[in-house]
């Protein structure tokens, strides 16, 4: 499975998530609920600050 993690910080509650880049549904903050990545068919749209690579495969 090729792939990355990302970790995210959302804007709305500045809670810091673990995401993957290719998601196959919508990733949602786990604080406030706002929808941290969008699927695309390929690599998730992230539309919040992406911190770090946590895990590149």
């Amino acid at each position: 499975m090729a792939g990355s993690y990302y970790r995210v910080r959302c804007s709305d509650c500045e809670n810091e998530q673990i995401v993957f880049g290719k998601a196959a549904s919508e990733v949602a903050c786990a604080v406030c609920g706002t929808t941290l990545a969008v699927p695309t068919g390929g690599k998730a749209e992230i539309d919040h600050e992406i911190l770090e690579t946590v895990e590149s495969r």
